[in-house]
């Protein structure tokens, strides 16, 4: 069974400790609309993180 997982969207914002928060519900809540949300800190500036929206 090969999993394909899609990027639809990217974007780069301001990082804030509660983001993550964010991140976990939008993943509980639509997991069943073949959605998943990801949050990774900016390797150039640690003040910016990147958010990510993927069709799985």
């Amino acid at each position: 069974m090969e999993s394909k997982i899609e990027v639809i969207s990217t974007v780069k914002i301001q990082y804030s400790s509660d983001l993550y928060k964010v991140v976990d519900a939008l993943n509980r809540n639509l997991k069943d609309r073949d959605l998943m949300f990801g949050l990774a800190l900016d390797k150039d500036d640690q003040n910016k993180a990147i958010f990510t929206i993927y069709r799985t």
